[in-house]
Formats: structure tokens, C-alpha cells, sequence
């Protein structure tokens, strides 16, 4: 395992007398399954040394994300917490949903013992369509000890006119499918491409087994921040050396949306015979220790060194106050990425200008293994008045990977898959060759039938849908998107063509609008020229890297001319040999914060891994048809939107990022 230097020797001795000191009570249930019995655990808790704890609980996620905009419309909303909360003080006058004017969305609540997740089921299966709806877990929430909340936590976020339909699936596991050598005392856990439903993630829908299908005692547990489910193996608490496992998430496991997934997942992994004691380590953070000019919607960023146990990853454990207050830390919700070994602190509301905090993460933070970080660390950083670019919010166009505007969406292939929504602000017959996870069939062929993982919307589709209304919603809010990212909307982009290229990895050259070769850090960028291209003919053959600098809500938005900007990636085949490029993220960087403002279209080229939501007022093209020895897929890990013309796909694949 690789070693860092601990972030923490950078400290001063006053740095170390700040730190904020957090106690215990981030440690997992003994609950095999979720409990939602009253009583449950209503002894007192313990500090350290068995002083009383008065350490207040905090909410760490809440879901939908506040500010989240085309949630669906038969979304559960969640909550988690801190460390511990008596399950009696949670219930429906703790935990409150209102929509316009106030009004109350009854429901029921229950909390998960295991995930320390609290959940709000609406009564009516179908919350309000199209409207900001108003979360609300009151001081009335208590921890074991008694502890209540310091102040009422309250979020807003969204809805959409249509319901969530698509599936989740498994986006990544460790240890990973075939890994051998595993350490004997390794959690085991996955990572799904959405926000799953608590009560959902169970021993009885995550299993382990072991030699002749032995099942391994443990218990399970669910990380909303991470959108991941740990399973930690209890008698014994280690595996066997020199024994492969099988793990399996069963189709019990579900969204917040009561998606299923479509089948079991499957994989197994071998252990090897040693124990991992080494503990992890903080490689960088964002802003960086003594930092200042921040922006007062910055988000902190903390980078490990390898994977971390995403349960230990909470407002216990990651913390920012006010230098002034260091022992009141700000409201916030903490996540984790799993994939860039990155933790995000967001706090709910606007940082002061001006002014210096203080960020902490604690020992409380441990490796998939149970090694904590050897020390506390903390960092300063001060303020200044400014503001960070954003995403746009795209609303109800959120949930599609595919838009056609009024005009058509168009498959040629047999391997195309959607994973999320596909619509026309038209009527149906605009659809060709594609079908979609509710049965319906839009003018397939023996050689173009295209799969959409949720639905396809028009203006009469699906049947039993508010007539158009999904896609009328979707197409007025990728209409202010794609407005509030002009460079009239958004003035001051950098010039690429003042940027260097990478010459060692074969991007020198190729024109003022060329992106092959880059590693841009976050920002708003554009062209001389007007146009962007990333490789294509006669041009650099290189990848363009995005370089979030370990801040997972860092934001790139590319810039082409009004009215007649474009994009090229790649080269188009097979009848002209195909040139694949790939758009790549590192260290934070996430395909929803990607945004490419391109009037006059884009072209994708064949096999080519495309990055970003496209937003255009022209067709979109993804890949070409053609013959080939094999099928070429071409990926988009974004949104396709055309807001008045064609989108056309062959072999495509699209990944519509989670929120």
C-alpha cells in the first residue's frame, strides 16, 4: 500500500490547539437488519474515558440533495446522521415535507438503525409534479445520550413531472471483481450509481459466502453520502486466508424511487493470508492549508490515500467552523467519491466574506480495513467575496440522457443503451429504433433496436403520463441552461489557445480550437476560432484530461461561439478509419459538473468516450453508421441535448450522471 505524508505534520502548534475534537459515536450498529422499533439502543452513550456525551448530532446527508432540481416524482426523502439517534425521537412531527405555501405532505418515517438513516415515505406514492417542495428535521431529534440537533435542518430541493423509472445499477465494488490477495480483515462493499433506498441494503439483499457456499456472518450497512453499502464481516470478524468469496447484491435492493436493480449482482474476490494495519493518510486538500481569495461557495475537499470505509465519512468526522466559533461547526452534508478517494464538506449555506475557517478531519475516519488516520488534521482557509462557478440547473431535462427537442431522436445499432431517460418535445413517431424498460416500442428493426433503461417521453408518450408534460418541463429548462451558459451569461472564459499543450503525450499542436493533449484545471473556457476540437482529421491524436484538483464540485464549462459554435471529437468511421478520443476525469473531477455550450451541434466520433451534458440548438451526432468486423461502441458519460434539432446514435452509450 503506498505511503503519504500525514497532512497533519504541516500543522503549527496553534493549528493544533484549533482542532476541533469530536467524540464518539461514529461506530457501526451490531443490527444485522434495519430496525425501526421504538426503544431500540435508548441507553445513554458514553464519551471517552465513560464521561457523558454531550456532543450534539448533526445530519450528514440529505437526499434529494439540497438544490436539487427534476427529482422524481415518487422519490422517498432521506436523512442521516452523524453518529446514533434514539429511533423514538424520530417520527413525523421531527421529520416534516411541505410544498407550496406550506401546505403538508403527510407520509410516514421510519429510521434505520444500521445506516443511521432516517426516511420519509409520502403517503401518496406521487409527490407534487414540478414543484419546490421544503425538508425539515427539527431540534426534537435526539441522540442516545439525549443530545438534540443545535438547530432545525432545512433543504429544499425539486421535482419533476414524471416519475424515476430507471434501474440502478452496480458502478463499482471493492475489493474488485478477481482481485486476489485481499487483506483478511477488508469490509466488502459497493457502489451504486444512485441513491438507493436505506431500508432496502440488508443482510438479507448484500451476502457474502465462502468456501462451499459457507455464508460469512456480518452486518450491513448503507452510506448515503456515498451511495454505498458496506458489509463487515462479525464471527470471526476476519476472512480466511487463501479462500475466494462470493458476494452478492440481490434485486431486493432498491432507489429511493423503488427501482429495482434488473439482476443480482455477482462477483468474488481471493483473500490472501496478511492483515492490513497500515493507516491511511490525507494526500491533499481543497483549498489548500493557509489558502486564501476562496469563494464563499466553496465546497472542502479532503483526498485519502486509498479507500476508506465510506460509514466513517460523516459531519463527525469532517468538520469547518468559523475561526471565530471553532467549537460550532458550520451545517453541511459530507459525500465521498468513491472512485477519487475524495470527501466533500458542503455547507447549506453561504460562507462569510472575508473570513477565515477552520476545516478538520478526525481519527473517526478509517480504511475499508478499520486503520484510522493516525492523527486529527486541520487546515485554515479565508475568504473573499467572490463566487465559484456552478452547474447550471437543469430541472426537468436532468433525467435525460437523449433530447430531441420538437424534432427526432434516431438509433441505428443493436447496441444502444440509455441508461436514464430518452425524449422529443414531439409526437412519437419521432422516435426510431429503441424501446424502453416500460414495454414500449418505437419503430425497430431487426437492425436497430436500441435499449432506453427508463422511458421515452413525447408529447403523447409514455401511456398513462400527463400528456407532454415531462418533456414540454424538460425542454423549457434546458432552454435556460443552455442560456445561463453563453459566453453572454457567463463573460470572462480563458482562451485555450493561451494554454499549453502536453508535447510528451502527443498534444502539441493542432489549432487554436484543439483540446486533444490538455489537463485543464475547473474554469470557463473558449475558443479563438469560436469551435472546439478534441482530435479529428489531420489533427492531434491525444486525450483531453480534466484535473479537479481533489475538489469533487469542481465545474468546466466550454464556450463555442453564439449561433455557430461547434464541437468535433474524434474521427467518425468505419468507413474512415475511427480515432477514438476519451474526455477523462482525475482526481475529484465528475461527468455532472461538464458542460459544453455548442449552438450550431457536435459530432462524436466512433469508439470515442465523450464527457459532459451538450447542449445545442442544432443535431447532436453520435457516432456513424457503417460496417464494421465488430460493433463500435461510443460512450457518452453525459446528456446528448438538442433543444430544436435531431440526435442520431449508432452502438452509443450513455451514462446520465447521478445527481
Amino acid at each position: 500500500m503506498t505511503h503519504f505524508p500525514i497532512f497533519a505534520k504541516r500543522l503549527t502548534g496553534l493549528m493544533a490547539v484549533l482542532l476541533i475534537t469530536l467524540a464518539a459515536g461514529c461506530g457501526g450498529s451490531s443490527h444485522n437488519d434495519p430496525a425501526t422499533t421504538s426503544g431500540a439502543g435508548s441507553q445513554p452513550a458514553s464519551g471517552p474515558a465513560g464521561t457523558q456525551d454531550t456532543t450534539a448530532p448533526a445530519v450528514s446527508t440529505a437526499l434529494p440533495a439540497p438544490g436539487a432540481t427534476g427529482v422524481g416524482t415518487t422519490t422517498k426523502i432521506t436523512a442521516t446522521f452523524s453518529k446514533d439517534i434514539n429511533p423514538t425521537t424520530i417520527s413525523t412531527s421531527t421529520f416534516t415535507v411541505t410544498g407550496p405555501g406550506g401546505a403538508p405532505i403527510t407520509g410516514t418515517v421510519n429510521y434505520i438503525v444500521s445506516s443511521k438513516a432516517a426516511v420519509f415515505v409520502p403517503t401518496n406514492p406521487s409527490l407534487p409534479a414540478s414543484v419546490a417542495l421544503t425538508a425539515t428535521i427539527t431540534t426534537g431529534v435526539t441522540d442516545l445520550s439525549g443530545n438534540a440537533l443545535l438547530n432545525n435542518f432545512v433543504w429544499t430541493f425539486t421535482t419533476a413531472a414524471a416519475p424515476d423509472v430507471t434501474p440502478p445499477t452496480v458502478a463499482l465494488s471493492v475489493p474488485a471483481a478477481g482481485a486476489t490477495n485481499t487483506a483478511l480483515n477488508s469490509r466488502i462493499a459497493v457502489t451504486f450509481s444512485e441513491d438507493m433506498d436505506p431500508s432496502t441494503i440488508t443482510a438479507s439483499s448484500f451476502t457474502v459466502t465462502g468456501s462451499g457456499g459457507t455464508p460469512v456472518a456480518g452486518t450491513v450497512s448503507y452510506a448515503a453520502g456515498a451511495k454505498s453499502a458496506i458489509f463487515t464481516p462479525t464471527t470471526p470478524a476476519i476472512l480466511s486466508a487463501g479462500t475466494v468469496y462470493n458476494a452478492t447484491i440481490t434485486t431486493a435492493a432498491k432507489d429511493l424511487s423503488g427501482n429495482a436493480l434488473v439482476s443480482n449482482f455477482q462477483w468474488s474476490f481471493t483473500t490472501g493470508n496478511t492483515i492490513d494495519t497500515t493507516p491511511p493518510s490525507i494526500v491533499s486538500a481543497n483549498p489548500a492549508n493557509a489558502a486564501t481569495g476562496i469563494c464563499t461557495n466553496k465546497s472542502v475537499n479532503v483526498t485519502f490515500s486509498e479507500a476508506m470505509n465510506p460509514s466513517t465519512i460523516n459531519t463527525a468526522t469532517l468538520t469547518v467552523a468559523a475561526s471565530i466559533a471553532p467549537g460550532t461547526p458550520l451545517a453541511g452534508i459530507v459525500t465521498y467519491d468513491v472512485p477519487s478517494e475524495v470527501a466533500t464538506f458542503t455547507p447549506t449555506s453561504a460562507l462569510t466574506a472575508n473570513a477565515t475557517y477552520i476545516a478538520t478531519i478526525t481519527t473517526g475516519a478509517q480504511d475499508l480495513a478499520g486503520n484510522a488516520l493516525a492523527t486529527s488534521s486541520a487546515m485554515t482557509f479565508t475568504t473573499n467575496s467572490s463566487s465559484c462557478t456552478t452547474a447550471p440547473a437543469l430541472g426537468g431535462a436532468a433525467p435525460f440522457g437523449s433530447f430531441g427537442g420538437n424534432a427526432t431522436v434516431t438509433n441505428a445499432g443493436l447496441n444502444t443503451v440509455i441508461n436514464g431517460d430518452l425524449g422529443v418535445n414531439a409526437a412519437s413517431s419521432s422516435i426510431t429504433g429503441l424501446h424502453d424498460s416500460g414495454g414500449n416500442v418505437y419503430t425497430v428493426t431487426p437492425t436497430k433496436n436500441g435499449l432506453v433503461t427508463g422511458l421515452v417521453f413525447t408529447l403523447t408518450a409514455p401511456p398513462g403520463s400527463v400528456a407532454g408534460a415531462a418533456v414540454t418541463q424538460a425542454s423549457l429548462d434546458a432552454t435556460t441552461a443552455f442560456n445561463s451558459l453563453s459566453p453572454g451569461a457567463l463573460p470572462g472564459g480563458i482562451d485555450v489557445s493561451s494554454l499549453a499543450q502536453c508535447a510528451s503525450c502527443g498534444g502539441a499542436g493542432g489549432g487554436a480550437d484543439e483540446l486533444a493533449g490538455r489537463t485543464l484545471a475547473p474554469g470557463v473556457y473558449k475558443s479563438a476560432t469560436g469551435t472546439f476540437d478534441i482530435g479529428g482529421v489531420s489533427r492531434t491524436t491525444a486525450n483531453l484530461t480534466l484535473d479537479a484538483g481533489g475538489d469533487a464540485n469542481a465545474v468546466w464549462v466550454f464556450q463555442t461561439s453564439p449561433g455557430t459554435g461547434t464541437l468535433n471529437v474524434g474521427v467518425t468511421g468505419p468507413a474512415t478509419p475511427a480515432v477514438p478520443i476519451q474526455v477523462l476525469l482525475v482526481n475529484g473531477a465528475q461527468a455532472k459538473n461538464v458542460f459544453w455550450y455548442v449552438p450550431a451541434g457536435a459530432v462524436i466520433g466512433t469508439g470515442s468516450t465523450m464527457t459532459g451534458t451538450m447542449l445545442s440548438n442544432a443535431s447532436i451526432t453520435l457516432s456513424t453508421a457503417g460496417t464494421a468486423p465488430l460493433p463500435v461502441i461510443t460512450t457518452l458519460n453525459g446528456r446528448a441535448i438538442a433543444l430544436t434539432a435531431a440526435v442520431t446514435m449508432v452502438n452509443t452509450v450513455i451514462n446520465v450522471p447521478a445527481p
